[in-house]
């Protein structure tokens, strides 16, 4: 699956596969404005750390191609662009690609002070495209390094959904499992249903469905009793920012999938691209965790599930300690602790 992103050059319009609504109907959201991709990324029709790089790419497109539409003698093209892209990077806080990507945009843009709005318009679609193809070939790098870390008949957890909906195409964990099944190594996947937005059970599910994979849906709550009764060998997620030590922060309920694993003996992996390693946070405690609307927690279609009045908890997000990571799957290759030596190592390389 790499068409849930469709960018337009013609019509200047992006496409996006609507997540919320799957896996019921498969419908698509059309961005016009930056301010849709915006929109798009908070109330999550797109999601996943690479997901959002490669949307925030093509949304800084959508933004100076509006400038452009609008602009006169007096436009401040500098100014009024800024403010577009800053908005873009700031629209979700925990995931580092998506800051990432309008940085990488950004420095195109500096690098050719130059250019008129037009040509500008031009490199920064053929940059956008570039970050969008570069995660798909970084994925599959990811999917051959982590299927050598499995074994015939393995029983992998995985917690949310790191597949090809999470990223431009193919998929992080879900590319390391769509490989080691490929190479027929009989695995079966357990997805945890990841409340309170059910990406497990709705994304994760549908994705590995849809390929043959066999896969099963737990509770999140049932991990502990899966792995006492042995019926769990690997855990593999996803990341949406990589501390320079390696602490690694992904969807709520992860961490304590580390525990669990490493109370039982089962390795815990993370696969993520490097542009998920984040060098400027130095551990995990740095790492800004989203808090979203108490309501995705207290309702589900709308409907309350607890008393009028009382309060939630919706941490996006938690970071698992780098001592708690067996390994750290990159399109480099799989990273070992020390993990600030090898993080460092792998993004020196770059």
């Amino acid at each position: 699956m790499k068409d849930h992103i469709q960018y337009d050059p013609v019509s200047g319009t992006l496409r996006l596969l609507d997540q919320r609504l799957l896996p019921g109907r498969e419908e698509f959201l059309l961005c016009r404005t930056d301010a849709d991709v915006i929109r798009a990324i908070q109330e999550m029709a797109v999601r996943g750390a690479p997901a959002l790089g490669a949307v925030g790419g093509f949304a800084c497109v959508l933004a100076v191609r509006e400038i452009a539409a609008a602009a006169s003698d007096s436009t401040d093209l500098e100014r009024e662009l800024e403010t577009k892209i800053a908005a873009i990077a700031a629209a979700r806080p925990t995931a580092v690609n998506l800051s990432w990507a309008v940085a990488r945009m950004r420095r195109v843009w500096r690098d050719n002070p130059d250019r008129d709005i037009g040509a500008l318009i031009n490199l920064w679609e053929t940059e956008s495209e570039a970050i969008r193809r570069e995660d798909i070939a970084a994925n599959r790098r990811i999917g051959a390094f982590g299927a050598e870390l499995v074994d015939f008949g393995d029983v992998i957890l995985t917690h949310c959904n790191a597949g090809a909906l999470a990223t431009a195409g193919f998929g992080t964990a879900l590319g390391v499992i769509y490989t080691a099944f490929k190479q027929g190594k009989d695995i079966k996947v357990i997805a945890g249903e990841t409340r309170p937005l059910l990406q497990g059970a709705r994304l994760t599910a549908y994705e590995l469905h849809r390929e043959g994979v066999p896969v099963t849906i737990v509770c999140d709550n049932a991990y502990a009793l899966l792995m006492r009764r042995g019926m769990v060998h690997k855990v593999v997620t996803g990341a949406d920012r990589i501390a320079a030590n390696g602490d690694t922060a992904n969807k709520i309920g992860t961490y304590g999938a580390a525990l669990l694993a490493r109370a039982h003996g089962i390795p815990f992996y993370i696969a993520a691209p490097l542009s998920t390693l984040d060098a400027a946070m130095p551990t995990g405690d740095d790492i800004p965790i989203e808090q979203r609307p108490e309501a995705e927690v207290t309702h589900l279609n709308g409907a309350r599930l607890s008393p009028e009045g009382v309060s939630a908890y919706n941490f996006a997000f938690d970071v698992t300690p780098a001592e708690l990571i067996s390994g750290i799957i990159t399109d480099a290759g799989v990273l070992r602790p020390p993990y600030g030596e090898s993080i460092s190592l792998a993004l020196g390389n770059i």
